[in-house]
């Protein structure tokens, strides 16, 4: 007898066995298929996101589709991404359903609200937490997802006095990418009226997470198409800008010219010109504006406008340096300017007339009949720069100035771009060394001298590309 009763005894033990492992070889499975179902979810609202972000949309319809995916995912009535500002503070940037505010709301703002249209339009704008005030903000700072089951008489949750703005449960979790949190998902209600669970915790969690990352790409494509259009911008700015240059040099007989133009980035602030101007003159400019970059090349833009505009009508260099300056005077922000120098070679009379204003001065190479050796020596005339003072002023300082120009002599004009190109030590090429080697190389022609003026300050300066723009015009005369 008390072996059948052993036998049974082991046997229903055995079949508890059994039907316990059952049990847990179910648990086990559910456990799996929720764990696919999660991941097939996040799949696809990554995908969502991604094509999402390829298509361009605006960021706050991004936001839009994480509380929409959080929703859908999660069966929940409503839910809120809050953003973090650049002043460190979480603001309602999208919602769907009727979230429930995190702080009370006062009472002439209850009264105020008709519609719930209009509620959520309230919550979006009012909505706005400290890092570490209320629920929403202690995650944010802490970085750390929270799941409140029961959120009735949870101390963290805020509830009202509107039934239908009732917290249930809730789960709130970081946005965070890379240690730095982005923002804040928040999720609210189940619709079934049970409380959520840490299944739904871990999805939401790892919806944060994926948004996270696509908030960051969508950040770089933004990045990436604004450099990509200023790009654009700067690259036709230049191809303009080297349309503005003059693509033939005079070439009578009498005059060598040679200009070199090199920006230092892809739109410069330096200009020049040679513009004929009857069958014995030629005008030519050269001109650094204050400033780099798009404003600087636009104003340059303007200034070689007026420039050959003037040429045509005033009788001399001075002349045109007052009109050009009277015309830009109002055109110009107060703390930009334009240094200018214009010159008229005569070959007729052999002679150079040029008014400086407030450019670097004019180097002119001649033989010294007296002590029988050629020079090179600096020659200024009295001016200020373009824009720096009123025509009443400016009209009164500028002046023209006349020095011979004959067979062999040399004129060469140039930006600062030159002469203040610095080596490791910081020591500048200077005017002197620029004036050395002009009259050392007196014999080459216009180019070659400008090629080996630029490739000394490049071995002096020990680089290729400078700080400033670089810009020479060499005339000789043959």
């Amino acid at each position: 007898m008390l072996f059948v009763v052993g036998v049974i005894l082991g046997a229903s033990a055995v079949w508890m066995l059994y039907l316990s492992s059952r049990r847990e070889i179910v648990r086990i499975d559910e456990e799996k298929q929720l764990l696919h179902q999660e991941k097939q979810i996040v799949v696809e609202f990554m995908h969502n996101l991604v094509e999402a972000i390829g298509a361009g949309i605006a960021r706050g319809e991004l936001f839009q589709r994480i509380v929409h995916a959080a929703i859908l995912s999660t069966g929940a009535l409503s839910a809120c991404v809050f953003e973090r500002t650049e002043d460190d503070r979480l603001k309602g940037v999208a919602v769907e359903g009727l979230f429930p505010p995190q702080r009370p709301l006062p009472e002439k703002t209850r009264q105020k609200i008709s519609t719930r249209a209009k509620f959520i339009e309230q919550v979006l704008k009012s909505e706005v937490f400290d890092l570490g005030e209320g629920l929403i903000g202690s995650v944010a700072r802490s970085g750390k997802a929270v799941l409140i089951e029961d959120a009735t008489h949870d101390p963290r949750v805020v509830q009202h006095e509107d039934s239908s703005l009732t917290v249930r449960s809730i789960i709130v979790a970081p946005i965070m990418f890379r240690e730095t949190v982005l923002g804040v998902l928040a999720v609210a209600n189940p619709a079934d009226g049970l409380s959520f669970n840490e299944t739904d915790f871990s999805l939401v969690h790892s919806l944060a997470e994926q948004a996270a990352m696509a908030i960051h790409n969508s950040d770089l494509m933004s990045v990436q198409i604004e450099k990509n259009k200023l790009d654009f911008d700067l690259n036709m700015a230049s191809s303009i800008q080297g349309m503005l240059l003059p693509r033939r040099l005079p070439n009578d007989g009498k005059l060598d010219i040679h200009a070199f133009y090199r920006p230092a980035q892809k739109v410069g602030g330096d200009l020049y010109d040679i513009i004929p101007i009857d069958e014995h003159r030629v005008c030519f400019a050269i001109a650094d504006v204050s400033g780099k970059g798009m404003p600087a090349a636009l104003l340059m833009a303007i200034c070689q406008t007026n420039l050959r505009h003037f040429v045509k009508s005033k009788n001399s260099p001075a002349d045109i340096l007052k009109a050009v300056n009277s015309a830009m005077s109002g055109e110009m922000r107060q703390e930009m300017f334009i240094t200018l120098l214009c010159a008229v070679i005569d070959t007729e009379h052999d002679q150079l007339t040029f008014a400086r204003a407030g450019h670097e001065l004019l180097l002119h190479m001649s033989k010294d009949e007296a002590l029988g050796e050629y020079r090179t020596v600096p020659v200024g005339a009295d001016g200020m720069a373009v824009g720096m003072v009123p025509p009443e002023v400016f009209d009164h300082i500028i002046a023209d100035k006349t020095i011979p120009f004959k067979k062999d002599d040399i004129i060469v004009v140039y930006t600062d771009g030159v002469t203040e190109a610095s080596d490791e030590q910081g020591v500048e090429f200077s005017e002197n060394r620029l004036r050395d080697l002009i009259t050392r190389l007196r014999d080459r022609d216009a180019r070659e001298l400008n090629e080996s003026i630029v490739s000394s300050v490049e071995r002096f300066s020990g680089q290729n590309q400078f700080a400033d723009d670089l810009t020479l015009i060499t005339v000789k005369h043959v």
